[in-house]
C-alpha cells in the first residue's frame, strides 16, 4: 500500500489566473455598510467558483481538497457572525451547498477543512475559545449542509494552538473545551503536530490528546523535521496512522523548506513553492495534501516528475 490521493489546498492557480476564485472576503466595514444581501451575494460567487474549482478537479483527476475557510466572511464574528440558513438567501445558499456536495459524492472527491491558526480551543482566554468553538462549529455545519455524513472522512484539522508554558495544563484545556463542540464537530475533528519544540510533537499529541479524547492526529512532515519528539519520521507516521478508525484512508500534509528551494543551506518552516520529494510514505495508505505555494501546479510537477523517474528506471531495467 502506498499514496492513495494527492491534492491541494484552496486556490487553484490555473483557474485563478481565469478569475475563478473561491474565497473572496470583504472588510467588517464593508459589512456593516452593504449589509446581509451583499454578503450573499459574494457567498454565492465562492461558492460557484468552488464548483468550477471541483468540476476541474474532476477532469483533471483530482480526488482530493481542501476548500477555503474564507468563503463564508465572518460567520462567527460575535456580533455579524450569522446561520447559514437565516441568512436573506439562504435557502439557495444551501442549495449550492447541496449541489457542491452532491457533485463531491458523484465524483469521488474528498473534501477537507483546516480552519485558522486563531482557533485554539486550549486558549487560557475563554472569549478565544468561544469564537473557535463557533468557528469549528460553522465549519462542520457547512458539512451537513453539503450532506456529508460526521466523520473524519471531512475532517476538520486544527493545532493545539499555544502551550503558555505548561503543555500538560493546555493540553487538558484542549481535551476539556473539546467536549462543549456540538457532536457533528467532535465527529470531525483532527489535530496535527507543530514545528517548533516548544509547541506539540507527533508523540505528544498521542500521549495528551488521542490517548485522552480520540480524535485522529495528521502528521506533518515538515513539520516533524523540526519537532521530531524522539521519533523517527516512519514511526510518527505509523503512530499517526493508527490513530485513525477502520475504514478512513488517514490524511497527512506535505511540504518542503522554501529556504531550502531558494538554495540556502539551513531549513526554516517557511513552505517551498514547489517539491522535489520524494513522498515516503512507508507503504502506508494515505491520502497526502500537498502544502505548498503553488497549489495543484505543485503537485503536477511532482507526479510529471516521478512518471519520468520510473520510466527511466523501467528502461533502464528492460
Amino acid at each position: 500500500m502506498s499514496m492513495r490521493e494527492i491534492g491541494y489546498a484552496c486556490i487553484n492557480m490555473t483557474l485563478s489566473a481565469e478569475g475563478v476564485c473561491a474565497n473572496r472576503t470583504l472588510r467588517l466595514k464593508t459589512l456593516q455598510e452593504k449589509g446581509y444581501d451583499y454578503l450573499c451575494d459574494l457567498i454565492e460567487g465562492n461558492l460557484q467558483s468552488l464548483k468550477q474549482i471541483l468540476v476541474w478537479n474532476a477532469e483533471s483527476g483530482y480526488r482530493f481538497y481542501r476548500m477555503s475557510s474564507e468563503m463564508f466572511p465572518f460567520i462567527s464574528h460575535p456580533e455579524w457572525g450569522y446561520e447559514i440558513e437565516n441568512l436573506p438567501k439562504g435557502k439557495e445558499i444551501a442549495s449550492l451547498l447541496r449541489d457542491i456536495g452532491n457533485f463531491a459524492r458523484q465524483t469521488n472527491q474528498r473534501l477537507t477543512y483546516h480552519p485558522s491558526p486563531f482557533n485554539v480551543l486550549a486558549s487560557q482566554n475563554p472569549v478565544v475559545v468561544s469564537k473557535t468553538l463557533k468557528e469549528l462549529n460553522a465549519h462542520s455545519q457547512i458539512f451537513d449542509l453539503m450532506g456529508f455524513t460526521p466523520s473524519v472522512e471531512n475532517k476538520i484539522n486544527i493545532h493545539v494552538g499555544g502551550a503558555y508554558g505548561d503543555k500538560e495544563s493546555a493540553l487538558m484545556r484542549f481535551c476539556q473545551n473539546f467536549q462543549d463542540l456540538d457532536d457533528n464537530t467532535k465527529l470531525r475533528l483532527t489535530v496535527e503536530n507543530d514545528d517548533k519544540g516548544n509547541l506539540y510533537s507527533l508523540q505528544e499529541l498521542y500521549e495528551g490528546v488521542h490517548q485522552v479524547i480520540g480524535i485522529p492526529l495528521v502528521f506533518d512532515y515538515h513539520h516533524h523535521t523540526f519537532n521530531t519528539g524522539g521519533l523517527t519520521e516512519e514511526e510518527a507516521l505509523k503512530l499517526a496512522i493508527s490513530t485513525w478508525p477502520n475504514g478512513i484512508v488517514p490524511v497527512v500534509h506535505y511540504s518542503e523548506s522554501k529556504t531550502l528551494e531558494q538554495g540556502l543551506e539551513k531549513a526554516t518552516p517557511a513552505h517551498s513553492d514547489y517539491i522535489i520529494g520524494p513522498i515516503n510514505t512507508y507503504n502506508q495508505q494515505v491520502d497526502v495534501m500537498v502544502e505548498c505555494k503553488a497549489k495543484e501546479l505543485a503537485v503536477e510537477q511532482y507526479l510529471s516528475a516521478r512518471s519520468a523517474l520510473t520510466q527511466i528506471i523501467s528502461a533502464r531495467s528492460a
